[in-house]
């Protein structure tokens, strides 16, 4: 068994010191269980201090530290390790969720918005949260705790947009520039300035930063400009409006036509008819806020943007009209002359405004129709 002298016991206490360990309690455990080590391992005759060096590097995978911040999270986040293991269990999940969903997409497969929407509910609301308050209490500066939250807020308004973007839920464009903001203006800078300094950090902070520039100029060009996004709508006001005028033209030449269907099959077209006509006001309402719009729509602002049917019309008022076609349908017995129900209102989730209404005017073309071919 070696015998350690008072000058080594020195030398290790002075080294654990000199490698960042503060914390005396700390230093006396480490010099304890060193000088143990070197007792029952080292040989009476064998090299102190190449045996040492060599022993010490079995503490850390760094440097040495690294046992002091762990032990400081132990002892004042006594929750430290239950939420290190809970962040990256929900970033495995959803990571695995994104990715099948993802795939399911592409595959048709049903079920592949409830995985890619699960996906990124997790990853907004639990795993970057919990990865900001993890970093954030290994931090020790201000200015670096400060970098992780703007990076952190980034993060969850990109995610966020991206979510409202797939479901076409509005505001998703002002998340995604909101979080590109955050990480142009006020993260980049800080983080570029605080890691130029570090002669270590420097060349990581000049290539993370370009990454940085690059991946929000190629976001952005995947975003309509305001301008663009109002030429859009404009043009979707005006499309509907022309649609209008020709079902307007349909119905006057309906009616100067003699018509010979039956009294059940007139009052069941007349029903079809008037009910698009109402669900047509409805979600123009909705919309709008008005029941119709007149030529001069873009000079009072009244356009018809991308939202979300499902953000207005409830399953049964579409049923309603879904049930009296089928009924309509079951009586025609030409199937040319049939109403169409499929790639419609009645079976696309998260149709947007100027889809729906674009198939209620069809609904109306047709049943006009059917009433002159007759």
């Amino acid at each position: 068994m070696y015998c350690i002298s008072d000058q080594q016991i020195d030398f290790i206490l002075n080294d654990i010191s000199a490698r960042g360990i503060e914390m005396v309690g700390l230093q006396q455990d480490l010099l304890d269980h060193i000088c143990c080590i070197i007792e029952h391992n080292l040989e009476d005759d064998g090299d102190f201090e190449s045996f040492y060096n060599t022993a010490i590097k079995n503490f850390y995978k760094r440097d040495l530290k690294e046992i002091e911040e762990e032990t400081i999270n132990l002892l004042i986040h006594k929750n430290y390790y239950v939420m290190k293991k809970i962040m990256l269990v929900s970033g495995g999940i959803s990571a695995v969720l994104l990715t099948v969903g993802i795939l399911f997409k592409f595959m048709h497969w049903p079920g592949a918005s409830a995985l890619i929407i699960l996906g990124i509910l997790i990853s907004s609301f639990v795993f970057l949260p919990l990865l900001f308050v993890l970093k954030a209490k290994e931090k020790k500066e201000n200015k670096d705790k400060v970098i992780t939250g703007l990076g952190a807020l980034a993060a969850i308004s990109l995610s966020l947009g991206v979510l409202f973007k797939v479901q076409h839920w509005p505001f998703a464009n002002i998340l995604c520039i909101i979080s590109l903001l955050i990480m142009v203006l006020l993260f980049l800078p800080i983080y570029y300035l605080s890691g130029i300094k570090n002669p270590d950090t420097k060349v990581n902070t000049m290539v993370s930063s370009v990454l940085i520039i690059v991946g929000s100029a190629l976001i952005l060009t995947l975003v309509r400009s305001p301008q663009g996004t109002r030429q859009k709508y404009v043009e979707t006001t005006s499309a509907y409006l022309r649609d209008e005028q020709i079902l307007r033209n349909e119905q006057k030449i309906t009616s100067l036509t003699k018509n010979t269907l039956s009294a059940e099959l007139l009052q069941s077209s007349d029903e079809i008819y008037h009910l698009c006509s109402e669900l047509k006001t409805y979600l123009l309402k909705k919309e709008t806020g008005l029941e119709t719009i007149g030529n001069d729509f873009e000079s009072k602002n009244v356009l018809i943007s991308e939202t979300s049917t499902s953000n207005f019309l409830a399953p049964h008022q579409a049923a309603k009209l879904k049930q009296k076609i089928e009924d309509y349908n079951a009586k025609m017995a030409n199937a040319n002359q049939k109403i169409p129900v499929t790639h419609s209102i009645f079976d696309k989730n998260n149709q947007r405004i100027d889809e729906s209404l674009n198939n209620l005017t069809q609904i109306q073309m047709v049943v006009l129709q059917n009433q002159r071919m007759n």
